[in-house]
Formats: C-alpha cells, sequence, structure tokens
C-alpha cells in the first residue's frame, strides 16, 4: 500500500475555490482503479492547512493517477499555497488493527 498526502496552507481567500476542487478530485479519486480511500483533512490548530490524502494498493495504480487530469486540478491547489507544501509518499508494509493495543496492554509478547 502507498500513502500519498499533501499538507499545504491556502490562504483564507482561495480557501473555497480550493475545496470545492480537492472534493472533486477526491470523489473521482475514490472512482479510480486501486484507490483505497481518498479524504481531505483541516487542521484543528490551524484552520489554514489543509491535507489532502490518499491511499493506493499499488505503486502503478498511484502512477496512472499521477498522470490524471484529476491529479493536475490537485496541483492546481497546490499551486495556491504561499508556501511549499509538505508532500510524501509512505509505502506500507503491513497493516493492523485492536490486536496490537491488547497485546501491548496484556503485556504479551
Amino acid at each position: 500500500m502507498i500513502l500519498a498526502t499533501i499538507r499545504m496552507m491556502i490562504p483564507p481567500q482561495k480557501r473555497g475555490e480550493a475545496l470545492k476542487i480537492l472534493r472533486s478530485v477526491a470523489e473521482l479519486c475514490r472512482d479510480d482503479p486501486g484507490c483505497l480511500s481518498c479524504n481531505i483533512y483541516e487542521d484543528l490548530q490551524d484552520n489554514k492547512v489543509l491535507v489532502f490524502e490518499e491511499v493506493w494498493t499499488a505503486e502503478e495504480d498511484l502512477d496512472l493517477h499521477l498522470r490524471s487530469d484529476e491529479y493536475r486540478n490537485l496541483l492546481l491547489v497546490v499551486e495556491m499555497a504561499p508556501k511549499q507544501p509538505e508532500i510524501r509518499f509512505d509505502t506500507i508494509s503491513s497493516s493492523t488493527g485492536i490486536e496490537i493495543i491488547e497485546k501491548a496492554r496484556s503485556g504479551i509478547k
């Protein structure tokens, strides 16, 4: 799996336009092959910060998405940011759930 994250500061006067574009991109992205999720988040401590997060099953699917028109629209929002956004692509080799908490709380190794 690949977690793609863009954290960007958007000026208040461009926020409405940015959110409109991001919502459109997210809606289209969710229908793309290999997209497990696509979400937009707002930083609760700084309302100028928006985070666009995608989770992909494979690099090939992500590559197709990065070349798409919808991603070009996302890059238009990135260009609205007055400061360089933080862009990350993290590869996830495994994932687990509540069993990790249970294991840690029970003291089992």
